[in-house]
């Protein structure tokens, strides 16, 4: 398996599920703006969201893939086929029971999620209504997760990847289409949300049955190898939860700045996902499974190379996304959202998040190469403790920022907080010397610094005065965008070329 091809793959299914998920943005934002209504949907979307990462995406990702890998790698396929088993059933029956108390329990979650909600009471009450539509997506979503899990496990990384797409049509065509049919008329976000969640379930049952790894959902607390993952859920839900608690306390800060400062919040925080999704996340998928196979086989140098060769293409491709979001927030926010209710006002305020989001983008994609390092050695304490570490300081700058940089303050406490927690787990995996740095990072690095500054500078000089966007059309905003963004692409790699860099230097190739 040629792992740079496996990235773009992953990669080219998240960018189509992103340019759909920025459709997606568009229409909400022309249809419902950033108001009551959108605050209330945002958070009961995040709620959630963020236990879909605690179950599936995020701690759960983290303490089966290794585990599976090392049955996969060491043992026959029966033996593999029974964890897959007996995890899913111990995982189908724990989603259940949250999904029931989390429907039950609404007006207590947003009570402590949004406490500022509860000012207005016609807020309040939409927010749980949506909520209680929303919650089932995590029953749905996390056993998505788990067949994601399998087939990345299997080196079938296009499926998972491709997904999310899913997601974003159900809300396309519910916003579109479906929004006359609700009272009020957001709630058919909540019920794109529930919709989503099915289809996307639905969709991978059957690659899982062509590969003969369909989870038969078995019941047990006896197998050696569901006990080991349940081990490692203890510290990986605690680590997830740490992550996903400073967003959360994000969204109790924002509750009580100006009415849509959780929509400018989360209008940014989709862009910065953008690159984040691309390369963070598509990097982490392929490489927990590899990482996991050589720490199973005692292969420590290749572990390490292929580490380094993570971090290599990391800083290629996060530092010139870093300044792109800078350098063309107002272009990109204008372009993809200001339509309809969405205002100029709006786009400032948006505008000023990204920016700050944009300074931490290369911390936050790091964090996801740097953290399956050790979750690939069924290390996911360290992480955690570094994670603990992290939260406090980001709600130090919390506090400190919030006063005179408002809603934007919050973005840049996150974004500084993500270099932190980068910055410790590297710090680490150097010092207990798991990463040994390959030759050549000084003039590599150099290079890249080079070619980001002329990358800037055409950026700059190609994107012109913020007024301009404004007043253009929307056809015309979209091809002066894509424009100027293959113009900074172009003399970016371009400069790289001149300097050296080639993609057969890239390439990696690993047994599957």
């Amino acid at each position: 398996m040629n792992l740079l091809k496996a990235l773009a793959t992953v990669s080219g299914m998240t960018l189509l599920s992103r340019i759909l998920g920025f459709v997606r943005d568009t229409v909400i934002a022309r249809v419902f703006g950033a108001g009551l209504a959108t605050d209330a949907f945002f958070v009961a979307f995040k709620i959630p969201n963020f236990l879909r990462r605690l179950f599936a995406e995020g701690a759960f990702s983290q303490a089966f893939v290794p585990i599976l890998s090392e049955y996969k790698s060491r043992r026959g396929e029966n033996e593999t086929r029974d964890l897959i088993d007996y995890v899913s059933g111990l995982l189908a029956l724990a989603l259940f029971v949250v999904t029931l108390l989390g429907v039950l329990a609404a007006p207590w979650i947003i009570y402590i999620s949004a406490p500022g909600f509860a000012e207005d009471p016609a807020k309040f009450n939409l927010t749980v209504d949506l909520l209680r539509i929303t919650f089932p997506y995590i029953l749905f979503i996390s056993l998505t997760a788990l067949a994601g899990c399998i087939l990345n496990t299997m080196s079938r990384f296009a499926v998972p990847a491709f997904t999310p797409v899913l997601l974003n049509l159900s809300f396309i065509v519910f916003t579109l289409w479906l929004t006359p049919y609700f009272d009020p008329p957001v709630k058919a976000l909540a019920w794109a949300v529930f919709a989503g969640g099915v289809l996307q379930l639905a969709f991978q049952v059957p690659f899982l049955l062509r590969l003969r790894v369909m989870p038969r959902f078995k019941l047990t607390f006896r197998h050696e190898g569901m006990r080991r993952v349940l081990r490692q859920m203890g510290p990986a839900l605690f680590g997830v939860s740490v992550g996903q608690i400073s967003l959360l306390l994000n969204v109790i800060f924002a509750s009580f700045l100006l009415t849509g400062s959780v929509s400018w919040l989360y209008y940014a925080d989709r862009l910065m996902e953008f690159p984040a999704g691309m390369l963070g996340a598509a990097l982490g998928t392929i490489l927990l499974p590899s990482l996991s196979k050589h720490y199973a086989t005692q292969s420590s140098e290749k572990y390490s190379a292929l580490l380094d060769w993570g971090l290599r293409l990391t800083f290629l491709l996060a530092v010139p996304a870093a300044a792109g979001l800078a350098l063309l927030a107002m272009p990109l926010i204008i372009t993809l959202f200001m339509y309809g209710a969405f205002s100029i006002a709006d786009a400032e305020a948006t505008r000023a998040a990204l920016m700050a989001y944009s300074i931490g983008l290369l911390g936050l994609i790091l964090v996801k190469v740097l953290a399956p390092a050790f979750y690939a050695r069924q290390d996911i304490r360290t992480p955690v403790k570094i994670a603990v570490v992290t939260l406090v300081v980001t709600q130090l700058m919390n506090f400190a920022f919030i006063g005179p940089f408002k809603h934007a303050g919050l973005a840049l406490a996150t974004g500084l907080g993500s270099c932190l927690n980068a910055a410790l787990l590297y710090y680490l995996l150097h010092k207990r010397r798991i990463h040994v740095p390959q030759t050549g990072w000084a003039i590599f690095l150099l290079k890249l610094l080079l070619a980001v500054c002329a990358m800037a500078a055409a950026l700059w000089l190609a994107a012109g005065d913020g007024q301009r966007w404004v007043s253009a059309g929307a056809m015309l905003r979209i091809v002066w965008l894509s424009g100027v963004i293959t113009l900074g692409a172009g003399v970016y790699f371009a400069t790289l070329w001149l300097l050296g860099f080639r993609l057969r230097d890239f390439s990696r190739l690993e047994i599957t």
